[in-house]
């Protein structure tokens, strides 16, 4: 089921993601080019176990998230769900 613009800025605004063009976006930086790496193999781990698969770009100690449900041409709960557990995965590689 495709979530409105006005509750994925709801429930997401506040956690630093940005709704435009049908999907969610984040952008994630780290102090060394490996934990950017951990961080994609971790969110791959998540994105296989549900499903789900979010657009990733790789930069120098930086990764750009991207988030949209192509079947369903917009974003979801599972494009929601999936983009808190990526911020998960941030928060436990950032406390290592």
């Amino acid at each position: 089921m495709l979530i409105s613009p006005d509750e994925i800025n709801k429930s997401l605004s506040n956690y630093g993601w940005k709704y435009n063009n049908n999907k969610i976006t984040k952008s994630y930086s780290f102090n060394a080019y490996i934990n950017g790496i951990d961080f994609v193999n971790r969110i791959a781990e998540l994105a296989e176990k549900n499903n789900h698969h979010p657009d990733i770009y790789i930069g120098w100690c930086n990764v750009d998230i991207s988030i949209t449900s192509n079947d369903m041409g917009g974003v979801t709960t599972n494009c929601v769900n999936l983009g808190m557990g990526i911020d998960n995965i941030f928060e436990q590689i950032e406390q290592k």
